[in-house]
């Protein structure tokens, strides 16, 4: 086990794994972020000053890419509230660790094996070999669809708010490409007048679709053209991208179709352009171009699935995973047809992959149950809409369907903790918080076989 150390004066203090520095990280920037966003000068002057837990929240929602927000963006926060808000999306979205390796070949640093081990396992990459080229790649990359996103969006957004459509393009091109899901339009509003203006719903779905991919996916598409082959991974997740964005776009297209408070009022190529989009968001990305609260309680439901299901493994969006929900659902098939093994596109899948799912799958659910039980104590709601909360909380979604701004302040405290435990992942989290700094004992010990009867 790699292990970092922390040294004052050449003496050792303590030592943390990786997946602690990674935890420990998105903690201190959140730390920070809440600090900067509590001064004056971070909120408009025709307003009272953000609160702690206010600024907490904001950091939180902010550095995790949900989206979720207590007070309106645009009419709290100031310009350097906002850009405080912007740099907290980016590094949460990419990382610090990814952010900070960066820099160091940036500035001619030494990169060090560990260095190499802590940025691999931060992008979630499969080995640590090559992964300096890839944290080049990936923020040359993401800063260059961001700029093409922003000079898109600029066309719709500049005729319309003048000078400051510069600003709002760059500012939602980064929100959209990170899967958070913040915007300084005003009021609530997010892209809800926007359903008949397919440049902006459609450049927006794009840039959340490349950042939900995940950089994995986004190295094998770039060498494909040199190897020929694709992965097992970036098969699967693309598979599973296209069949969830399908799938909800002709769920929701249908269920909505004739809603008057969603889908009813546009015109037909504006409701295809709303169902593509809401499919789109709903699997991390926290923008709405309908009204959540007032969709059907069957389209909540599924909206709970795909934002329970969420983006790519070292993307920018959250969720379990598609890959993570491909494995089980692959397993099952498997363990229905009797096979022994679990096996995609005729390849075998690793039984320890097969297991993290599930664990995977098993925490969250736990996670999810616990802020639900939670925030029905507290909260007078309906159990389907204190559901959605939650699972957009735990999935980094950032969509809400009851406002997260009426909620009590206990309440936020526990989606901030779930935020947060959703970002860094709650397997993760549990493994870096049960590590021991010692060598484990009896690691080598073989136990005897005990049968257990299930099902």
């Amino acid at each position: 086990m790699i292990k970092f150390q922390f040294s004052v004066k050449n003496r050792r203090l303590f030592q943390l794994e990786p997946a602690k520095v990674i935890v420990l990280s998105f903690f201190v920037v959140i730390i920070i972020g809440a600090f900067l966003l509590t001064l004056p000068i971070s909120s408009n002057s025709n307003v009272p000053r953000a609160d702690f837990l206010t600024a907490l929240f904001t950091a939180t929602s902010a550095t995790c890419v949900t989206g979720l927000v207590v007070v309106d963006t645009a009419t709290q926060w100031s310009l350097f509230g906002q850009i405080v808000i912007l740099i907290l999306i980016q590094i949460g979205a990419l990382g610090f660790v990814t952010f900070a390796t960066f820099f160091s070949i940036l500035l001619g640093r030494k990169v060090g094996l560990k260095t190499m081990i802590l940025a691999q396992q931060s992008l979630n990459d499969f080995s640590f070999e090559g992964v300096l080229n890839l944290i080049k790649n990936v923020i040359l990359a993401t800063f260059t669809i961001e700029l093409a996103g922003a000079i898109i969006l600029a066309t719709r957004f500049v005729p319309k708010y003048g000078l400051r459509g510069i600003y709002i393009s760059i500012f939602h091109s980064i929100s959209s490409f990170c899967n958070a899901g913040f915007d300084i339009l005003g009021g609530y509003q997010s892209l809800t007048t926007f359903n008949n203006d397919p440049v902006v719903l459609y450049s927006t779905a794009f840039l959340i679709i490349l950042g939900g991919l995940g950089f994995i996916v986004w190295k094998n598409l770039w060498e494909y053209r040199k190897d020929k082959e694709l992965l097992l991974h970036t098969k699967l997740v693309l598979v599973l991208v296209v069949s969830l964005l399908a799938f909800g776009t002709v769920f929701f297209l249908i269920s909505e179709f004739n809603n008057p408070y969603t889908l009813g009022g546009l015109n037909l190529p504006g409701k295809i352009n709303a169902a593509f989009f809401q499919s789109v968001t709903t699997r991390t990305a926290g923008f709405n171009s309908i009204p959540i609260g007032d969709m059907k309680e069957i389209s909540k439901a599924i909206s709970i699935l795909l934002m329970f299901i969420g983006a790519a493994p070292g993307s920018t969006g959250g969720g379990v995973k598609v890959t993570t929900f491909g494995v089980i659902i692959v397993a099952i098939l498997s363990q229905i047809k009797g096979v022994g093994h679990t096996i995609v596109f005729k390849r075998k899948v690793p039984y320890l992959s097969v297991t993290k799912s599930l664990a995977i799958l098993g925490l969250s659910a736990m996670l999810i149950i616990i802020l639900t039980t939670i925030l029905l104590i507290f909260e007078d709601i309906a159990f389907l809409d204190v559901l959605f909360e939650s699972v957009s909380a735990f999935g980094t979604v950032g969509l809400s369907a009851i406002g997260t701004s009426s909620l009590k302040n206990i309440s936020r405290v526990f989606i901030i903790i779930t935020m947060f435990l959703g970002r860094v992942g709650p397997l993760s989290f549990a493994i870096a918080m049960t590590m021991k700094n010692t060598k484990k004992k009896n690691q080598d010990v073989v136990y005897p076989e005990g049968k257990i009867i299930v099902g």
